[in-house]
């Protein structure tokens, strides 16, 4: 099976679960919250971003759960995702020591089908994952470029690339928020539109980015079908494409049940 064609069914199977947002009462149905502690709204609000962890090792019911959820990421998106448990190495070199990275000895490995909307599909369910995690008790911090490549600890198949891993264990502190845009900065709008899509626009600002740029943008459009069309675009950069992955899966969360549809 060719790469493209490996790519198109992962394109096919976000494009259809992101335009049917709007019909799903819970947009983290897909991956087994009920076995942590929070929702995955109470996990948006919890979480921020950790680079030094402890020694403790992930507890065996964390791992099953979330090897659990990746495989069912894996199946939905058509991505290799991968649980790498206690490998130190890719964050020993000196990009990692740059941004104070300590410790880390769990990641995922974000794996997938090389194609321009591997980003966008990695940074959309990777954060499902990422905030799954927050929910068991885990600290986690998104890493785009400071990290090392290591040989045999994950798989990167014919046609696939790793685009970014994320750091997960028990943080020595939970991190600090950070400074987000104003509202009206990301989505116009913002003031005039209905409740859910305010939510919606809150939550994506809580969303993890690089270098904490949130280039992305959100827009209300006119009804198709009879369901609002929010319109989800981003400036040109670096993880641009997965940062507003990352915050449209927020959206969802933040707006809830609402009636609407994204944007083709």
């Amino acid at each position: 099976m060719s790469p493209s064609f490996l790519c198109y069914a992962g394109r096919a199977n976000f494009a259809e679960r992101t335009s049917m947002a709007a019909l799903q009462s819970d947009p983290c149905a897909l991956l087994p919250f009920s076995a942590g502690q929070l929702t995955p709204m109470q996990a948006i609000e919890a979480r921020h971003a950790v680079r030094s962890y402890t020694d403790e090792p992930l507890a065996p019911e964390a791992v099953e759960v979330l090897r659990e959820a990746i495989a069912r990421v894996n199946e939905e998106a058509n991505l290799n995702i991968q649980l790498v448990l206690d490998e130190p190495r890719a964050f020993t070199g000196f990009k990692a020591r740059l941004v104070n990275f300590t410790n880390v000895r769990n990641y995922l490995a974000l794996v997938g089908p090389e194609c321009k909307e591997l980003d966008g599909i990695v940074g959309y369910y990777g954060e499902q994952l990422v905030l799954l995690a927050q929910s068991l008790g885990l600290n986690s911090c998104w890493v785009g470029g400071t990290y090392k490549v290591v040989n045999r600890a994950y798989n990167v198949d014919l046609g696939q690339k790793l685009t970014a891993v994320v750091a997960l264990g028990y943080g020595a502190t939970q991190g600090t928020p950070h400074r987000s845009k104003a509202p009206q900065e990301v989505a116009p709008g913002y003031a005039d539109a209905p409740e859910w899509f305010q939510r919606g626009v809150d939550a994506a600002l809580l969303a993890p980015t690089a270098l904490n740029q949130q280039k992305f943008s959100f827009a209300l459009g006119v009804e198709e079908d009879g369901a609002p069309v929010v319109r989800a675009t981003t400036k040109r950069g670096a993880f641009t494409q997965m940062d507003l992955g990352i915050a449209q899966c927020h959206f969802e969360i933040g707006a809830g049940p609402a009636l609407y549809r994204w944007a083709e």
